[in-house]
């Protein structure tokens, strides 16, 4: 019986192994949209420095300042993204061994069932092929 809670408790941790991997594939996504924005932004601040209409000369330190701020956070973001995808990496092994633990479970778990039914049928056939004289108890 200790065998077939293996396999079920197994599942269970498989199942919360890969809603952690689900997690972390959500914490990356929205890293990377965050990047995107940045970027956007970044290309909007070099648009705004290139341009020849006057209002954006007087705000050209500005835009420099802010590109400056952009830029060092984009690198920052791209750290935590490449944390966040190892991390993905090793939430996934981490969910196919379980996942194979519990396959190698349910396995031997099947297999000792199957040993089971055969000892028994075994058993069965003793009984009756057993005569009936051998049964009853001689004085």
């Amino acid at each position: 019986m200790a065998a077939t809670s293996k396999s079920k408790k197994l599942k269970r941790l498989v199942a919360v192994q890969r809603q952690l991997e689900k997690m972390a594939e959500s914490d990356l996504a929205a890293t990377t949209r965050y990047r995107h924005e940045i970027n956007e932004s970044m290309d909007v601040v070099i648009q705004a420095i290139g341009s020849v209409d006057g209002i954006h000369s007087l705000f050209t330190q500005h835009y420099s300042e802010r590109f400056g701020r952009l830029s060092v956070r984009d690198q920052q973001l791209a750290g935590i993204q490449q944390v966040q995808e190892m991390k993905i990496m090793r939430e996934r092994a981490k969910g196919d061994r379980l996942e194979e633990n519990m396959k190698e479970a349910r396995t031997l778990e099947e297999r000792g069932e199957a040993d089971e039914s055969i000892y028994d049928l075994v058993d069965q056939l003793i009984l009756i092929n057993t005569p009936a004289s051998s049964k009853v108890e001689k004085p």
